[in-house]
């Protein structure tokens, strides 16, 4: 059986070592990638503190009327991120992005979202940089399937680790060795330690793409179901014009102590304005509230974070994934953890050309 488990462990290192390598670079960048063009270019991204201390955000009209003098096209969502001192981001019906200062409608940038360093490292972490004309991903499901396989790879590592008596005491990096064993000391014990929490947020990275399978496993391991909410939008009466700003309140009064995420503007005559929050409890914005644009009245609202531990646990899996949870420290924790399964690709595909090394070498020695 350990022989079998060894073979098993090289020969999938071999076969989807690129894609595991491909997977840890690209999300160590993915987890200060939006820092990082922030960095590069602040006009585009960060507005004047003064700004965000000192005034209010333009109510949700005026901000209409300064994007319609920039563009005609449909505005699907305005999001408002966590940081004041970052740009409200627009997205509008033709795919195109609008970075703009919320506090005096002033449009800093024009983008396609993938043309950002943000977008270009996450479609290279999620499928590769590579599009059909029809805007289909077909390498994603590689990314996926390579995202298991180092689940199973970290879960054969540590049986090995685990099965010669004593594995305790070999976790033990001995610095002045040479270089052979140093890296196999260095791949054992990164291997164990990071075991856990690189084969979690494997797991959660797999949730983007595998969806119903991997909320069956979260379903199945709290012994219960993921809540969504049940919102049906009703057929609204047509009024004489939108009245955004009473609706925009109605929603947002309903969730009082959440921070608003995204607004959804209706892109049609009978949808609502939707507005997306995070409430005081959640990892990430869960929680939704819906309102008529026309009368303003409040149609429904959801809270996810009065939902059970199966909800919690699934809604909690992007920013897991990504690291943005409790302090930077964990951030800068997830960036060395990405880049672990570098290292172990890397450390054992030279322990095992040392090894083929010496076994040709070995017939010469013998008598």
């Amino acid at each position: 059986m350990k022989t079998w488990l060894r073979r098993c462990h090289l020969v999938l290192a071999l076969t989807s070592g690129l894609f595991i390598l491909s997977l840890s670079l690209s999300g160590s960048l993915l987890v200060f990638s939006k820092d990082i063009q922030a960095w590069l270019n602040p006009s585009d991204w960060l507005i004047s503190q003064n700004n965000s201390v000192q005034r209010k955000p333009l109510a949700l009209s005026q901000l209409l009327q300064k994007i319609a003098l920039v563009s005609d096209a449909n505005i699907t969502f305005i999001e408002q991120p966590q940081d004041v001192n970052a740009a409200w981001l627009v997205r509008l019906s033709n795919n195109d992005y609008l970075n703009i200062n919320p506090y005096t409608g002033e449009v800093l940038l024009r983008h396609h979202f993938f043309d950002t360093f943000y977008g270009f490292v996450m479609s290279w972490h999620r499928w590769l940089l590579f599009k059909t004309h029809t805007n289909k991903m077909p390498l994603q499901v590689l990314m996926s399937i390579a995202s298991l396989i180092l689940i199973i790879e970290l879960i054969i590592g540590c049986y090995l680790w685990l099965k010669p008596k004593k594995p305790l005491q070999r976790l033990k990096v001995k610095w002045r060795s040479k270089r052979k064993v140093l890296l196999y000391q260095l791949h054992s014990t990164l291997g164990v330690f990071a075991c856990l929490p690189l084969i979690l947020i494997a797991f959660s990275g797999m949730a983007f793409h595998w969806q119903p399978a991997t909320q069956q496993i979260v379903e199945w391991l709290t012994m219960s179901q993921v809540q969504r909410h049940h919102f049906t939008p009703p057929v609204l009466h047509q009024r004489q014009g939108y009245h955004l700003d009473k609706a925009f309140q109605s929603a947002q009064s309903a969730l009082p102590d959440g921070k608003v995420y995204r607004v959804y503007l209706p892109n049609n005559d009978n949808e609502p304005l939707a507005l997306r929050i995070k409430m005081p409890n959640e990892s990430h914005a869960n929680s939704w509230s819906w309102a008529d644009p026309y009368s303003g009245a409040l149609l429904d609202s959801f809270d996810a974070s009065k939902t059970n531990t199966a909800s919690k646990i699934w809604y909690f899996r992007y920013n897991f994934h990504i690291g943005d949870f409790i302090a930077w420290p964990i951030k800068v924790l997830w960036f060395v953890l990405s880049l672990v399964p570098s290292f172990l690709v890397l450390s054992g595909l030279y322990l095992y050309i040392k090894r083929r090394q010496k076994l040709r070498r070995a017939p010469s020695h013998t008598p």
